[in-house]
């Protein structure tokens, strides 16, 4: 589970825009870019080359 201190910082790093975060599914999602960044062992993977497009 992020804390609401990093969530309120993070931001897509492709368009720096609103990330929602989903702690069922452990993703961070962008819906202006349509990608999803995935969470493992509480630390987010903002990579772009390896977020999932949806």
């Amino acid at each position: 589970m992020l804390s609401q201190d990093l969530l309120d910082i993070l931001a897509c790093p492709k368009c720096k825009g609103d990330l929602e975060y989903d702690p069922d599914q452990a993703t961070l999602t962008c819906d202006a870019c349509r990608l999803r960044y995935k969470i493992e062992d509480d630390i987010p993977n903002m990579l772009i080359d390896e977020a999932e497009r949806f």
